[in-house]
């Protein structure tokens, strides 16, 4: 049975995460969400009290992170602000979560020795269009374009920075467009649901 802390646990992809761990496993989970408009109490509903416990709290908080590192033998880092249309309209809390938050959690790997892994975007890679026959992999150079993009970069670019400079065990995944249980309505598939269900024309990017 293993400790398991999950930031942003509260949301989409990690609330799942959450739901996955507790299903299939004997882990316990500790929950870290700033409760943010994308963070929902109701997605962790049900799950038993005994083994997952929800602490409301700043990933860019250092004291309360280094006091949980020094709890749980693994971490996996879900928070994040996640959304491009608010990164335009304000880029100071992508800077605060994802890139401050993500080194805050770093230093506390680093000083416990904990292991962690990062949830990332394939939007750090930049943007080809539709019928460009070219595909992203691991070894695609960055090229982000929004300040959503750009902190993520600079988050994974963190973290490659701490295994190797410090031996920090950790690794990063970069997800491709998710969908499912929990979404916040904000995002494109849920939008573009509720907008046909409305009776609204979905929103079209570019040509469509």
């Amino acid at each position: 049975m293993a400790r398991l802390l999950v930031t942003g646990g509260a949301g989409f992809i990690g609330s799942n995460f959450v739901h996955h761990v507790i299903e299939n496993t004997d882990h316990t989970v500790t929950v870290l969400d700033k409760l943010t408009y994308a963070g929902n109490r109701a997605s962790l509903a049900g799950l038993p009290e005994d083994r997952v416990e929800l602490v409301v709290g700043d990933v860019a908080d250092a004291p309360l992170v280094n006091d949980l590192f020094s709890r749980h033998d693994a971490v996996v880092h879900y928070a994040a602000e996640s959304h491009n249309d608010n990164s335009l309209d304000n880029p100071h809390p992508f800077l605060k979560t994802n890139v401050i938050g993500t080194y805050t959690l770093l230093e506390a790997a680093r000083q416990h020795d904990v292991r962690l892994h990062h949830i990332s975007t394939d939007e750090v890679y930049g943007d080809l269009e539709l019928d460009d026959p070219q595909r992203f992999t691991e070894t695609t150079a960055y090229n982000p374009s929004s300040p959503y993009s750009s902190t993520k970069a600079a988050s994974d670019m963190l973290v490659r920075a701490w295994v190797r400079s410090f031996g920090v065990r950790a690794t990063i995944s970069n997800c491709s467009n998710n969908y499912g249980p929990y979404q916040h309505v904000e995002k494109f598939i849920p939008r573009q649901i509720t907008n046909v269900i409305r009776g609204i024309r979905p929103k079209l990017y570019g040509a469509g």
